[in-house]
């Protein structure tokens, strides 16, 4: 099959971690073609290689990646239909492995465990859930409240009710198949420092680019 007729067709991700020091096409997203040997030899195409002492984060623009598949092919049409720019990360797991990782993530989960129960008791102890409390127990049953009793327990039990519910977990286990408050919240996150750290390396100049 001819070069001049084949249409090769490119999805970059906004965001990719790598192991790998090296980087290639097929590294930065989804790429189909009806020349299977044009695509082979396409996704093989070296676009970056990350050092031990530069910076371990790149930012290529399409544009970039455009450029070397024609120097190869350049006779072959290519369309993108992704990103426009690509943040490339090169992850060393041997780093985030050992004991000092379990040390981190037992003082994240008492951060936020302790924490949000001072949240919480912060918030009730400004309303004055007490004196609440009592007053409507003397509204119900016309009686003075003497301490404790079914109206803070039910609250109680309907709070962690209503967090679990919110929260759409019980341990590891999801209620629904939708995704968590948490996990949209994490995702808008990262969209968010993706587009911020390539709009940053773009005005640096830092970005892999046409010139």
């Amino acid at each position: 099959m001819s070069t001049s007729s084949v249409t090769l067709y490119i999805k970059a991700e906004q965001n990719i971690e790598l192991q790998s020091e090296d980087v290639y096409v097929k590294d930065i997203g989804k790429l189909t073609c009806t020349d299977e040997a044009v695509l082979a030899k396409v996704k093989t195409i070296k676009l970056h290689h990350f050092k031990k002492d530069a910076p371990q984060r790149q930012v290529i623009s399409i544009l970039k990646v455009i450029e070397e598949i024609n120097k190869l092919y350049p006779n072959v049409t290519v369309e993108s239909l992704g990103e426009t720019d690509t943040l490339l990360e090169h992850i060393n797991i041997n780093k985030h492995k050992g004991f000092i990782q379990w040390i981190k993530l037992a003082f994240v989960a008492a951060v936020s465990f302790f924490g949000t129960a001072f949240t919480i008791m912060a918030f009730h102890n400004d309303i004055g859930i007490n004196d609440v409390f009592t007053k409507v127990y003397g509204m119900v049953t016309g009686q003075q409240g003497d301490g404790y009793g079914i109206l803070e327990l039910a609250y109680s039990a309907g709070l962690a009710i209503g967090i679990i519910v919110f929260f759409n977990h019980i341990g590891g286990r999801r209620i629904t198949k939708d995704p968590t408050p948490i996990e949209v919240e994490m995702r808008v996150y990262e969209t968010d420092v993706n587009k911020a750290l390539i709009e940053t390396a773009d005005r640096e100049g830092k970005t892999m680019d046409v010139r």
